[in-house]
């Protein structure tokens, strides 16, 4: 059977999120709404397979040269087929396209991520992502995730420097102030 990947259509949000919730009810993805997948379904690819979709991803922008990508998922009966690996290449083509410098994501899947050409990183490397949407999620004091990121240009800057307007000085404040908010819970 082949499998086409394509864009994402207002037809395959229930597909999509089906895919992405059974994974969240293991604790293994964080769950999604449908206004979630709705606001970004320009940047969704899903892989179909005789009518059904079998995966999806998509890409976040977190700054004007920094994308995420985010919701990769496949069907429990698509694991181990290589399918993982073509939607994070796709998602991947589809950032340089859009002209970002990198890409990075938070996963569970480490190796799964390095084999695709991604490096761990420090997660506060991606501050961005952390204040603009980590800050509010229920597991952010108990983050299991790891950071990973890939250059899509030779001249890529540091991550760190990739907030707009923000030095990295007050992105170090800012985690510094997270810290010091942590300990005075204990």
């Amino acid at each position: 059977m082949e499998t086409h990947i394509r864009k994402a259509t207002e037809a395959d949000i229930e597909p999509i999120l089906e895919i992405i919730n059974g994974y969240a009810a293991q604790n293994l993805m964080l769950p999604r709404t449908p206004e979630q997948i709705r606001r970004v379904l320009p940047k969704f690819l899903v892989a179909e397979q005789t009518g059904r979709i079998v995966g999806c991803g998509s890409n976040v922008e977190l700054t004007p040269r920094l994308t995420e990508l985010r919701s990769l998922a496949v069907a429990q009966d698509q694991r181990g087929t290589g399918l993982g690996r073509r939607l994070v290449h796709a998602l991947v083509e589809q950032a340089r396209a859009d002209g970002y410098d990198q890409i990075c994501a938070l996963t569970l899947s480490e190796e799964f991520f390095n084999r695709c050409g991604f490096t761990t990183v420090d997660r506060w490397s991606i501050s961005p992502k952390i204040w603009h949407e980590c800050v509010f999620c229920p597991k952010f004091d108990a983050c299991d995730e790891i950071a990973v990121a890939l250059n899509l240009t030779e001249t890529a800057p540091a991550l760190a420097s990739l907030a707009p307007e923000v030095s990295l000085k007050l992105w170090q404040a800012l985690k510094l102030g997270r810290l010091q908010m942590l300990r005075q819970k204990v």
